[in-house]
């Protein structure tokens, strides 16, 4: 537990946390590349192969495809149908999402000290709602749910969920801190003038986190030490 750390924390009032990652893995009973992979064949099976690039098509990621696609076809009908199909996936994925340990008493102890929880993220803001809503969660972040829009060029790493947070809340970007596991997650905090914790689950996770900008002082690899010093601001 570092100076460092208690320090970032100690200056926080408002709170973004991504969702896949430091709250569950949304995905722990589904694959995410079976997904991908089922997005590509949907799209092969239509005769629209040709909208992925090799890598596309054989290292596929859910959100990887979509956005391919939206970039070659932006506001299309076949984005807006892919989207929804990835929705329902992600819905289809929340009662086996496994939560992060800590996550559960972090969230419940921040908003005890009196900070204000929203969520930034490129899932879809209906999988956001359904998975707090079977922890018991919602009522710690709504309506302060910022998820995907049709408009997929603001996915993180633009900034934009975390800016109609900000907007919303009236919070002051150095008195609001990201948390997240993706460089991503790091480049969209930095755009926003935000501070940024890494949760970095394993080392690969930490490691890109670092090449991303993060502070080797702001990763961490659980969320116990986060709870601990926050609980010490009860």
């Amino acid at each position: 537990m570092t100076e460092s750390l208690q320090g970032l924390i100690a200056e926080t009032r408002y709170v973004f946390f991504d969702f896949d990652g430091p709250i569950c893995r949304l995905f722990a009973g589904h694959s995410a590349e079976d997904i991908a992979i089922a997005q590509v064949k949907w799209l092969k099976d239509r005769g629209l192969f040709g909208l992925l690039t090799d890598r596309e098509r054989t290292h596929p990621d859910p959100h990887g495809v979509l956005s391919a696609v939206a970039r070659r076809h932006p506001d299309s009908d076949l984005v807006a149908e892919l989207e929804e199909r990835l929705t329902q996936k992600e819905l289809e994925a929340v009662p086996t999402a496994w939560p992060t340990e800590f996550a559960d008493p972090l969230i419940r102890t921040w908003v005890a000290v009196g900070a204000r929880l929203a969520i930034v993220t490129n899932n879809s803001a209906r999988t956001v709602t359904s998975y707090l809503e079977s922890r018991g969660l919602l009522e710690c972040f709504a309506p302060y749910i910022y998820g995907r829009s049709k408009n997929l060029e603001l996915l993180k790493p633009h900034p934009h969920t975390l800016n109609r947070a900000l907007n919303v809340l009236g919070a002051a970007p150095d008195s609001t801190l990201m948390i997240g596991d993706a460089p991503s997650d790091c480049e969209a905090a930095r755009s926003a003038g935000v501070s940024f914790l890494g949760y970095g689950r394993d080392p690969a996770v930490a490691k890109e986190l670092l090449k991303a900008g993060a502070a080797p002082g702001h990763i961490v690899g659980s969320l116990k030490p986060v709870l601990q010093i926050v609980r010490g601001r009860a």
